[in-house]
Formats: C-alpha cells, sequence, structure tokens
C-alpha cells in the first residue's frame, strides 16, 4: 500500500494538455492547457496525462490559460466546481454566454450549476490557473457542447465523434468507420438548458474567499454540502480551512480526502513521515490513514479539504 507521500501531485509538476477538448484549435481557445490530476477527467483527447488514477468518487483536474484566453460554452450532468488558484477569470453562462457574468479573484469558489452552458475566460495579466473538482467516478459521462462550439472547431481541422473522442483533420485523421459526427442539440433540445439569472446564480452558487476566511475561526467552514453555505450534495463535500480552524493532532477520516492548498504552507504529518503542502498542490488521503495538518510558516494561510460523501454524483441539489 503507498504512502501519502506516494499520492500528492505537486503544482510545479503538473502535466498538461493542449489538446484536451474540441475547441483546441480554435482561436481564442487554442492556449488553453487541462490538467487531470485525480480520476478519469472529461478530456475527449487520449493524449491526457492523468496523474492519480484512483477513482474516489469525484475527480480532481485544473485548467490553466494566459490572459484573454476561453474556455467556450459547455455543460455537465454533474457537480464542476472551480476555485481560483491564480489569476483572475471570468465565468459566464446561458446559450450564447450572455445569461450572465460574474468575475471571480483568488480564492473564490463557484459550484456552478447542472444542465446550463458555461465557459470562463481569464481576464488577468498573467497565466492564471483555476482548480477543479468534478462529480462522479465519468464526471457525469462527459461534456456537452454548445452548437457553435463544435461548428467553430469544424472549421478549424477538429471534429468530435458521437464515441466522445477527438479526431483532428490538421494530422491525417478521420472519422473511423461505424464512427459518426456528435450530432448538434436541436433547438427543441437546447430549450432544456436553462437561462440562469445572474441574481440566482451569485447568491446560492458563489463564495468568496475573503467571506470564507472569516467563517473558518474556530472550525472549518462548510462551503458545499447538505448543510453547506452553498447547499448541494454532489457526491462530495467541500470544507475551508484555516490556521486556527483544526487542532494540530492526528487523525483520520473514513472517506478519501483531497487537500488543496490555496494560501500559505502547510506541514502534513503522516504515519512514518512528513512533507509540506504547497499552494497548487493536490493530495489524496486513503480512508483511514492518520495524520495531522498545520501550518508550517507565520502569515496567511487556508486550504480546501473535500471528502467523498454517500450521496450519488449528479444533478445539482437545492433542498427545496
Amino acid at each position: 500500500m503507498s504512502n501519502i507521500q506516494d499520492r500528492i501531485v505537486r503544482y510545479g509538476e503538473l502535466q498538461p494538455c493542449k489538446t484536451a477538448f474540441i475547441d483546441a484549435h480554435t482561436p481564442g481557445s487554442d492556449q488553453k492547457e487541462n490538467f487531470t490530476i485525480i480520476g478519469g477527467g472529461v478530456s475527449e483527447s487520449p493524449d491526457q496525462h492523468v496523474h492519480i488514477t484512483d477513482q474516489i468518487g469525484f475527480n480532481i483536474g485544473a485548467a490553466g490559460q494566459p490572459p484573454k484566453c476561453r474556455n467556450s460554452l459547455h455543460s455537465h450532468t454533474t457537480a464542476e466546481v472551480f476555485f481560483v488558484l491564480k489569476g483572475r477569470w471570468r465565468f459566464f453562462w446561458g446559450r450564447y454566454g450572455t445569461a450572465g457574468e460574474f468575475v471571480a479573484e483568488e480564492g473564490d469558489i463557484f459550484n456552478i450549476p447542472t444542465g446550463i452552458f458555461r465557459g470562463f475566460e481569464n481576464i488577468g495579466t498573467d497565466y492564471g490557473m483555476i482548480m477543479a473538482v468534478l462529480g462522479g467516478d465519468d464526471a457525469g459521462g462527459g461534456v456537452t457542447w454548445a452548437p457553435q462550439v463544435i461548428e467553430d472547431a469544424k472549421d478549424h481541422g477538429l471534429v468530435l465523434g458521437d464515441n466522445g473522442a477527438l479526431y483532428d483533420s490538421k494530422k491525417g485523421q478521420s472519422l473511423p468507420d461505424g464512427v459518426k459526427p456528435m450530432p448538434l442539440l436541436t433547438e427543441e433540445e437546447l430549450k432544456a438548458f436553462p437561462e440562469v439569472p445572474v441574481e440566482n446564480v451569485v447568491r446560492d452558487y458563489v463564495a468568496r474567499y475573503w467571506d470564507l476566511m472569516a467563517l473558518a475561526g474556530k472550525k472549518p467552514a462548510k462551503v458545499i454540502g447538505e448543510d453547506g453555505l452553498l447547499r448541494d450534495k454532489p457526491g462530495f463535500e467541500v470544507e475551508f480551512l484555516t490556521r486556527v480552524s483544526i487542532p494540530d493532532e492526528m487523525h483520520s477520516h473514513d472517506k478519501p480526502t483531497v487537500l488543496m492548498p490555496m494560501r500559505g504552507h502547510w506541514k502534513l504529518r503522516y504515519e512514518g513521515g512528513e512533507t509540506v503542502l504547497n499552494p497548487g498542490d493536490t493530495c489524496l488521503i486513503n480512508p483511514g490513514e492518520s495524520h495531522a495538518l498545520a501550518p508550517s510558516m507565520t502569515g496567511e494561510a487556508s486550504l480546501y479539504r473535500v471528502r467523498t460523501t454517500d450521496d450519488p454524483a449528479g444533478l445539482t441539489w437545492s433542498g427545496k
């Protein structure tokens, strides 16, 4: 059995895929990088590197983009949660991306409602990174693209097959026998994708970093969960920790747990050793593994902790 050290993916060792999705050749989206950190992810490309293949009920990934690069409009049938690790990002949604938008700063977290088209753009001045938590081991079976995204991609040499795989005509690839182009959603099917008002999204699905810093005083702030600040049961729960949220004592969890530092440096002690987790690192802790966590230096310290729950991955739950 591997120890915790074997299940740490360092930010500086992340391996990107630049051909992960159908808009990889489309101007404005052709410089984005996709990272699959834990689980299979939702990439449409065989080039995608998976750092940790364990299936734990949800996926951890990331998207890195230079300024003015955007991720095209798409939809998921399970949760897609982002927090901004680096930079400044504009999130937008709706059939044409015009139903609403908001700007997320570093540390802000967004639990995007299922069943709506969404996209995001780096509007900062440097390379930016957003970390992702995706519901389910198969992340909801993949991605549904807005029709115009598929049409634009075809104009630039990429075709998505109905098997969910990408084929690049610039590399001499064509659809194999028996594989047809992914059909475009019909106008009738598109009616099932709501145009959610911006006030609903920002109120119910967005949590701001400095609010979480205030809430995570003497115990972790419950960010996403049945009784979380953002109410949902996506098959995992998300907590936010600061230096005063938990005691520096050995403990364990009965479900797979992922640690994702946001700010500062966190000393992780475990049976047989210790290490330091830094912003952008990802650590998977197995059920029953005893460990302790505490900031290793003075100054601002924050961390997102994600744990599997017994709830099945699926559509957004509001409890209403």
